[in-house]
């Protein structure tokens, strides 16, 4: 089911689906922050790095299902199938923005 995501938290998941990492990380503030399996990046060379590991250690997919807003954060609910452990999963993102870019994202099951 297609959802109406936000430009640019649309953008995000069209560079992760293309495992474009330099993509991903121009979706995001300069100085902004993801919060990823207990790991936090800071910084857009960090989520690129970020990104681009994920993108080589794992295939997967994700398909955004679910748009909400709690407490100033835009949650996107996604289901994501792969070759990682616990695939497939739900994960919920939650997304701070700022103008027409991400400031954090926090990524929990």
């Amino acid at each position: 089911m297609a959802i109406g995501l936000p430009k640019v938290i649309a953008a995000y998941f069209t560079a992760d689906k293309a495992r474009d990492a330099a993509a991903v990380a121009e979706c995001f503030t300069r100085d902004a922050m993801v919060v990823d399996e207990g790991n936090t990046y800071s910084g857009r060379d960090a989520i690129r790095q970020w990104m681009a590991n994920a993108s080589t250690q794992y295939s997967y997919t994700a398909e955004p299902f679910a748009l909400s807003q709690e407490d100033g954060r835009t949650i996107v609910s996604s289901h994501l199938v792969g070759n990682f452990p616990g695939s497939p999963v739900d994960l919920r993102y939650l997304f701070v923005i700022d103008g027409d870019q991400i400031a954090e994202l926090e990524i929990v099951p």
